[in-house]
């Protein structure tokens, strides 16, 4: 039986083998991230958190779709994927106008599914591919597919702090 919170995330297994823990905390970010993105209109999830910072909720949804998908399909799975988001950087905090938070969020929800999709019959231990920059700050350029799911919890638990500094800033919605 999956537990949840009051608010609907899933809680963390207390006591499991270490994919379903790294999984369990893994959903409950993501979860995190759409509890703070929920029914806010779209002048909301566009409204920056403070000068000069470009971030909005809906550049964090388009930021974490980008991770997903270049963590699960190009660094793990080996594969050529262009860019979810063409704006700028290609990091996907760049916000188009005809471009909002439904598009977002259903783009993020496939691109995480894909990444479990890919990831479904592999170990921990199964390992993909840093691009050259990458494996140049590491010291190698295999990791494991253990070190990409600790390295995504921190990405969201990161993102989800100033998740709940914009969405504070919007409406008064604090915590978690």
């Amino acid at each position: 039986m999956t537990r949840t919170t009051p608010d609907g995330r899933p809680v963390p297994a207390p006591h499991a083998d270490e994919r379903t823990m790294l999984e369990g905390w893994l959903d409950f970010h993501r979860a995190t991230l759409t509890l703070k993105c929920a029914d806010l209109d779209d002048s909301m999830v566009r409204r920056r958190s403070v000068e000069p910072s470009e971030m909005t909720l809906l550049g964090l949804v388009q930021h974490m779709a980008e991770v997903e998908r270049s963590w699960f399909q190009r660094i793990f799975a080996g594969q050529h994927v262009p860019p979810l988001y063409d704006e700028g950087k290609q990091d996907g905090f760049a916000l188009s106008p005809e471009r909002g938070m439904d598009e977002a969020m259903a783009v993020w929800h496939r691109e995480v599914e894909r990444g479990r999709e890919l990831t479904a019959e592999a170990s921990l231990d199964d390992s993909g591919t840093l691009p050259e920059p990458d494996a140049a700050v590491l010291g190698d350029d295999r990791v494991s597919l253990r070190w990409i799911l600790i390295h995504l919890i921190e990405e969201y638990a990161r993102h989800n702090g100033h998740a709940d500094l914009l969405r504070e800033r919007i409406d008064g919605t604090s915590g978690t």
